[in-house]
């Protein structure tokens, strides 16, 4: 990172990124309310640090050891609060150091009629955010792949009612991109473009999304570690949109015997990323146990964790859902969740209060 001296005139800055890019890299440049820091983006070893340090307006060239460094604390200290977690802001929702957000509704979207009910139930649950899926990665090519998977005139119709619903109950949507050839489509309609575990590692659709300048949700790959999920996150941060939400979704169990959930929530994930990364972290109970019956007690330790909002899959009646519906709750049981996660918020925050003053 190249930390720019608070008097900094444009031209110091303009002549620093031109030399970054004469190096064969780019720069990211993050203004703050004092300060300017340039990251420069791509093979390091290119860059004479020692160089870039006498030039005029620079206070410091610093290597910064992470593989994630746009992300990470050590480079957000040079331009805000060391121990602030951003907010990510969607029509009038800010995710991130408040109020947990929770984001409902269906894994598929299957028709403007069930879109807009299972949308007003949600809402009157005290939902913030509506999903709900136009494309269905699925491991079997037999399964139901979404109403997508009819082509861009199926993929389109279902957006429009989900941006409908949207409209009507007055809820950002989100909705997976499944492919690069989908991104423009899906950033047409969505307000935030969700990029599920299975394609965590496709760096082209990252960049391609991230460049649609809108926030962006990834979900951690069921295989990845912690380091991964963060190193994969800086494709999006490096292409400049730093509006990026993080979510555990559960990995694979370790061990041999019989799995009682689908996958294995990893809760400690919460906290490190926090530490590890200005961005706030979301939890999905829904994928990560793959268990109405778990949904209620994971979302609570969710928050417990220090979750910034919870993904939950919701249907009026789960039994008769085309994907997923062993993992549904009802809006009712939303509601439920919703009100109990909201409780222990408010007892964390009571607590930290009392313990500085």
């Amino acid at each position: 990172m190249i930390i720019m001296k608070t008097d900094a005139t444009e031209e110091d800055i303009l002549r620093v990124v031109l030399l970054v890019e004469e190096s064969g890299l780019r720069a990211s440049v993050i203004r703050g309310e004092y300060q300017t820091v340039i990251g420069p983006v791509g093979d390091e070893r290119r860059l004479d640090f020692d160089r870039v340090a006498t030039f005029p307006g620079v206070k410091e060239a610093a290597r910064v050891e992470a593989p994630y460094k746009l992300i990470s604390r050590e480079y957000a200290r040079f331009f805000g609060e060391p121990g602030a977690h951003s907010r990510v802001s969607i029509r009038g929702v800010r995710i991130g150091n408040g109020d947990p957000v929770i984001i409902a509704g269906p894994c598929a979207v299957e028709s403007r009629q069930q879109i807009m009910r299972i949308a007003e139930e949600v809402k009157r649950a005290g939902a913030h955010i509506l999903r709900g899926g136009i494309f269905k990665p699925r491991s079997s090519v037999h399964a139901f792949q979404g109403i997508g998977s009819r082509g861009l005139a199926g993929a389109e119709e279902a957006l429009k009612w989900l941006r409908e619903a949207g409209n009507a109950f007055d809820m950002p949507i989100v909705t997976e991109v499944r492919g690069e050839s989908m991104v423009e489509l899906v950033a047409r309609y969505a307000d935030i473009m969700h990029i599920g575990a299975r394609n965590m590692y496709d760096q082209d659709l990252l960049a391609d999304v991230a460049r649609m300048g809108k926030p962006v949700l990834l979900k951690r790959h069921f295989g990845a570690s912690i380091e991964e999920l963060l190193s994969f996150s800086e494709y999006i941060a490096a292409e400049g949109n730093k509006d990026l939400i993080l979510c555990e979704r559960g990995i694979v169990p370790v061990g041999k015997g019989k799995s009682y959930t689908r996958y294995m929530l990893d809760l400690a994930a919460v906290p490190v990323i926090h530490k590890e990364t200005y961005l706030p972290v979301i939890v999905d109970p829904s994928h990560g146990t793959g268990r109405q019956d778990l949904i209620f007690d994971m979302s609570c330790a969710s928050i417990a964790a220090g979750a910034d909002g919870l993904m939950i899959e919701t249907h009026y009646n789960p039994a008769e859902a085309l994907v997923d519906g062993p993992q549904m709750v009802t809006p009712g049981e939303l509601r439920d969740i919703i009100e109990a996660c909201q409780a222990l918020y408010r007892m964390k925050q009571t607590v930290r209060r009392n313990r500085h003053e």
